[in-house]
């Protein structure tokens, strides 16, 4: 992986700052990061340091979060009708509908669709994860704008269950 650049870092930051994770780790070839919610949390790299009685600098209170840009998105509950089946972010991120800027939308609203079909894109830190449908049946409702961040679980769009 390549490494991320501060923008990057700032933007995963942000994401994290919005979810209701408790804590976060990358780990590249070069860099480590080590989110927490929690202020007596001890990184992992912190840890080895400490079993082998080295002094390590705690950064605690000095370090200041990013300050967001933007209102949190709303994570709201988002309630699907009976009979519906909810298409849910598998990951924080920015939710895309299309495959790049300019593109046509992986879906519309009527469109039938089938289990595997692509319904849109989450995006954090240039890692695009691609959504599936994950049922054959017909998107009744696109719950999130192009571009918004979205949490893990939130529904994104919902679909009426078809036999294909």
């Amino acid at each position: 992986m390549v490494n991320p650049d501060p923008k990057d870092i700032e933007a995963l930051v942000e994401l994290f700052d919005q979810s209701d994770w408790d804590e976060m780790h990358l780990k590249t070839d070069d860099l480590e990061i080590f989110l927490s919610n929690d202020p007596r949390a001890v990184a992992p790299s912190q840890m080895a340091a400490l079993s082998s009685n080295e002094t390590v600098p705690v950064i605690g209170d000095t370090v200041s979060t990013v300050p967001a840009t933007a209102a949190a998105p709303s994570a709201s509950v988002f309630e699907v009708p009976d009979g519906m089946v909810a298409v849910s972010a598998p990951n924080l991120g920015t939710f895309y509908r299309a495959p790049k800027p300019g593109a046509p939308a992986y879906v519309e609203v009527g469109q039938h669709v089938a289990a595997e079909s692509e319904v849109c894109l989450i995006e954090v830190m240039k890692l695009f994860t691609p959504v599936a449908a994950g049922t054959a049946g017909i998107v009744r409702e696109i719950c999130i704008e192009d571009g918004e961040l979205v949490e893990f679980g939130q529904v994104l769009v919902v679909i009426e269950p078809q036999e294909s």
